[in-house]
């Protein structure tokens, strides 16, 4: 997309104003960004908003995106996250430019840091980390330093190729960055820039027992890939002088030598001076976000897996029928700003139900069952009716629906006692079933313990579709199903896995697991006519009158069909 099509010139947030001002002024030939996940979990709703930013932007303005794995903790990290980061960015309608990690740059930092020592910008600190919190001072009161800070450079370097060949255990030492202890910004009081972890990489194996830290190596990491424009949320702020420090005294532009592990291993050197700029998270009510706490839900089995329809991971949201444009959509209207902000459940629910108000086709569902008999029907009659496949696209094209003398019909379309204003079911009363002719119940027939299970009534002869009855006016219009070709289904109700606004919410001694929503799942056996159940897997409609159901991505087959309810056909927590 270029940066002038309509599109483009809509999108006027500070990052893409930043954007076009350095394009305008040559400080850039082109636009580099990236996506920089941790694979330490799968993906929520907020990587989303990155991810379209990311890509987004790239896109719009001519230049490139690459997705680079920031896999410098092994201990937390899978390659199942790996494998699952990359179907969701995929699924998002986005393809990177180059799929790099952290670990392809260790020899690169390695030597950054051997830099550091010799220009007495780092030093070997013996400190544990509980003494080093205790060193770092507060927000009102300066740090003290470290009392190995002044080592010499040549002991830094003998005790860092110590730590590199491993002969220290975990937590022994740690490389620290040496800037200002009495800074007013902590992150700059001599921050750790490598750790020792005695852990086995996924890439690397056993080849490293050091590994740096984030703060370093994500810096770096944009510097080596010549991003141009480093994209991160707003509790990163703080630490963009430390980034700056990375990217400066490293200086990776400078010096070949550094680089020379990349071009061995047959990466580009494209080191550049990259720009960090934040912006706002997104934050929606009703949900979690804490990749901890998420983590939490599926360790203990709260939810069914990183999947769970429920979840606000991207796996979890696709599984309950989101559409990568309702994500596209969602992330527009959110924006982008430096405000954090709380967004309405129901903002991503809008624009779910605008995406699939046009793209998806309609078909009849029963959810909750009962049996209504057209007595004045023939026994074994049955038709065929033809219905439109989407009431407002003719492309979508015609559907054949079966009929027959015995239907299911929503129970809750019929009241003995309707309430004021009712326009569906009553004894004696009529109904236009859609698309077959207006009709009545005659008779209630109910079990031992007075259930309804059955109404008997007539079908108008004279009101068939094309017939001049058909125009009599009746109250309502209620959907039904032929319960001889009906096919049975399991459908599951979803609706918010939190009860309150605000699960994060401990005030009252309570945490977000108190708030888990008991309703939040049901699932019930349904009826749908065959059309639905002939759907593949993830293929979404209207069930009419309803909401947006989705054939499951893993459970739905044709012969034992499976929907998910992907939203209501309104907003039904609205107060």
């Amino acid at each position: 997309m270029s940066e002038n099509t309509p599109a483009a010139v809509e999108k006027r947030d500070f990052i893409r104003q930043i954007v076009r001002d350095d394009l305008a002024s040559g400080k850039h030939a082109a636009i580099k960004t990236r996506f920089p996940p941790e694979p330490n979990g799968y993906l929520h709703i907020g990587h989303a908003k990155s991810i379209c930013l990311n890509f987004g932007i790239a896109g719009e303005f001519g230049g490139v995106c690459n997705l680079r794995f920031d896999d410098t903790n092994p201990a937390r990290e899978d390659p199942e996250y790996v494998a699952a980061i990359q179907d969701d960015v995929r699924w998002l309608g986005f393809a990177w430019n180059e799929l790099r990690h952290a670990s392809d740059y260790f020899e690169a930092y390695y030597l950054g840091a051997e830099k550091l020592i010799r220009e007495g910008k780092a030093y070997v600190c013996d400190l544990s980390a509980e003494d080093v919190r205790a060193y770092r001072g507060t927000l009102t009161e300066p740090g003290r330093p470290s009392p190995w800070r002044e080592r010499s450079v040549e002991e830094n370097l003998d005790l860092f190729r110590r730590m590199r060949a491993g002969e220290f255990p975990d937590g022994a030492r740690t490389l620290r960055a040496k800037i200002d202890m009495a800074s007013g910004n902590i992150n700059l009081r001599d921050p750790a820039i490598y750790r020792i972890k005695h852990v086995e990489h996924q890439n690397t194996g056993n080849a490293w027992p050091i590994y740096p830290m984030y703060d370093y190596a994500h810096a770096l990491g944009d510097s080596l890939e010549g991003i141009t424009h480093s994209l991160c949320t707003l509790e990163f702020e703080d630490h963009r002088p430390l980034y700056d420090w990375c990217v400066d005294n490293v200086d990776f532009a400078r010096d070949d030598t550094l680089t020379q592990p990349l071009v061995d291993r047959g990466l580009p050197r494209e080191a550049a001076k990259p720009r960090q700029i934040e912006f706002s998270r997104l934050n929606i009510n009703y949900t979690v976000m804490s990749k901890r706490k998420l983590m939490a839900l599926v360790t203990e089995k709260l939810v069914d897996g990183w999947d769970d329809p429920r979840m606000p991971t991207l796996q979890g949201l696709r599984r309950r029928g989101y559409t990568p444009a309702a994500m596209r959509l969602f992330a527009e209207r959110v924006g982008i700003s430096k405000q954090n902000s709380l967004i309405d459940f129901s903002v991503l629910e809008g624009a779910l139900r605008e995406d699939l108000d046009s793209a998806a086709p309609r078909r009849m569902a029963v959810v909750a069952p009962l049996k209504f008999v057209l007595a004045n029907l023939p026994e074994g009659h049955e038709e065929t009716l033809t219905f439109s496949n989407h009431p407002k696209d003719e492309s979508f094209g015609e559907r054949q629906v079966p009929f027959s003398r015995e239907l299911w019909i929503e129970r809750e379309d019929f009241a003995e006692v309707p309430p004021k204003g009712w326009k569906r079911l009553v004894p004696g009363g009529e109904v236009r079933l859609r698309g077959a002719g207006i009709a009545r119940v005659d008779e209630v027939v109910k079990n031992a313990a007075g259930e309804i299970v059955e109404l008997r009534g007539w079908l108008d002869p004279e009101s068939r579709p094309g017939m001049e009855g058909a125009n009599r006016k009746v109250k309502g219009t209620i959907h039904w199903v032929s319960a001889k070709h009906a096919m049975e289904a399991e459908i599951r109700l979803y609706d918010r896995l939190f009860s309150v606004e605000n699960p994060d919410d401990e005030s009252e001694g309570k945490t977000y697991r108190d708030y888990l929503n008991p309703e939040s799942r049901t699932v019930v056996a349904g009826y749908v006519e065959p059309a639905a159940a002939s759907a593949a897997p993830e293929q979404s409609f209207q069930f009419e009158r309803t909401g947006y159901f989705v054939a499951d991505r893993r459970d739905h087959t044709a012969e034992k069909p499976v929907f998910n309810r992907s939203v209501t056909l309104r907003d039904t927590w609205a107060s």
